[in-house]
């Protein structure tokens, strides 16, 4: 009887492929290397994707050192997405704030400083003429 092919063995891809043996290697070199924008462009949760896919496509086949090692390698990507993610946040705040004092200024002088300055300009050149 054939064996029956899996869903994952259709897939095919226009992505960046991580380098040859790269899951051999150690979690480290792993986790760096799938986080890296050559390898993986829309940052580490397309390496984290990566990742997965391979631990579910080697599955029983893969022996419980490496299994160890990937999942290991899987922490470590997780790590990076969630400093990536905090990173984003933090400066999204920051524009946040900027915005906001920005509108508390506007808000208190009842005028922008530009429109200030231009009345300004406007008034100096009546007098002058």
């Amino acid at each position: 009887m054939a064996t029956k092919r899996k869903w994952s063995a259709k897939v095919d891809t226009e992505s960046t492929y991580p380098e040859e043996g790269l899951f051999t290697k150690s979690p480290a070199t792993i986790a760096k290397s799938l986080a890296s924008k050559k390898v993986s462009p829309k940052g580490p949760g397309s390496g984290m994707r990566m990742l997965t896919f391979y631990i579910n496509r080697a599955g029983k086949n893969l022996p419980a050192k490496r299994k160890e090692a990937l999942q290991k390698a899987k922490t470590i990507l997780s790590g990076l997405i969630a400093d990536q993610k905090e990173n984003s946040a933090a400066k999204h705040s920051a524009r946040s704030s900027r915005s906001t004092k920005k509108k508390a200024a506007h808000k208190t002088t009842g005028r922008s400083a530009k429109a200030k300055i231009h009345t300004a300009k406007k008034a100096a050149a009546r007098r002058a003429a």
